[in-house]
């Protein structure tokens, strides 16, 4: 068995990619033959959350500790150096296909109520491929009796071509960000991007600016869907977009201490509610008995 489960293989319109067993991750993406996406390897020990899907939350919890239905609720501190629950409760899961064709996979995977977070939820998570790119979508049932606080969002680092971060120009149609303390990343108040380095309304190169924020005020084109794009210097690259179920999207620019990883894919990651909703309850979904909620992203070759 390798280290990210078994791999389920899927083709189309000159698209390739690869999902996991584990985390329902998008191990890769290819558009003849270039790489969209940053990956790994199938017996690697996913890095840094590489195409994972985060959910029951995104993003971070501060302090893991929230109040929901009259309880309090303490969870798992995953990210220890920050103090922080990080990132949900299903990337390391063992997701079981449900449905799998030359050009479509569905994982799905019942996550047990558990110390922190006490809700039954059954989670699918689909990616098809089609000339338009690849197209996913992650669904939450509450399949328990009582209301449950939800989020969703993928964790793709998106790659436009040779070269690093650095080297690339970023579009992203947002206008405010959320502005966070250094250490800790507590959020702190919205902003305006308006004459900051965060503003990247007009298509610019990302250079050495360092992001690691939640950006809303998304403008949204004519059909309803926002657009981000990261491309190198000739144009050429790689588009993610979404519509109105996701307000928010992260963007990091992935810097790390392993020369491997740093700066080696810039993250886009489309959110239904910012950091730590769960104690904020902007945007957050409350999933009533039997509920059904459901988001979806495409990503894309320019």
């Amino acid at each position: 068995m390798q280290a990210s489960g078994e791999q389920h293989s899927i083709s189309a319109a000159g698209y390739t990619a690869t999902v996991t067993e584990v985390g329902a991750t998008l191990r890769e993406l290819k558009h003849d033959g270039r790489e969209l996406v940053a990956g790994f390897a199938a017996d690697e020990v996913r890095p840094v959350f590489r195409g994972a899907v985060l959910a029951p939350w995104p993003n971070r919890v501060i302090d893991g500790t929230y109040d929901f239905g009259g309880q309090s609720h303490q969870l798992a501190l995953t990210e220890p150096d920050r103090h922080n629950a990080l990132h949900g409760l299903v990337a390391w899961s063992s997701w079981q296909v449900v449905h799998h064709s030359p050009q479509r996979v569905e994982l799905a995977l019942r996550l047990f109520p558990q110390t922190g977070y006490p809700f039954l939820l059954d989670l699918r998570a689909a990616y098809e491929l089609s000339e338009a790119g690849l197209a996913c979508t992650v669904a939450a049932v509450n399949a328990g009796d009582a209301d449950a606080p939800f989020g969703c969002a993928p964790h793709p680092y998106l790659v436009a071509g040779p070269g690093r971060v650095d080297d690339w120009s970023l579009e992203l149609p947002a206008g405010k960000y959320l502005e966070v303390t250094e250490d800790r990343l507590v959020p702190r108040g919205l902003a305006e991007v308006d004459g900051t380095d965060y503003d990247f309304r007009t298509p610019r190169t990302i250079g050495t600016t360092f992001l690691d924020h939640a950006y809303t005020g998304l403008a949204a084109g004519a059909d309803g869907v926002v657009r981000a794009r990261v491309r190198t210097a000739d144009g050429s690259g790689v588009e993610l977009r979404w519509d109105g179920a996701c307000p928010w999207v992260q963007v990091h620019t992935a810097d790390r201490p392993e020369p491997e990883l740093d700066r080696s894919g810039l993250a886009v990651e489309p959110m239904t509610c910012p950091p730590d909703a769960f104690n904020s309850g902007t945007d957050l979904v409350v999933l009533a008995p039997g509920q059904r909620h459901e988001a979806g992203w495409t990503i894309a070759a320019i």
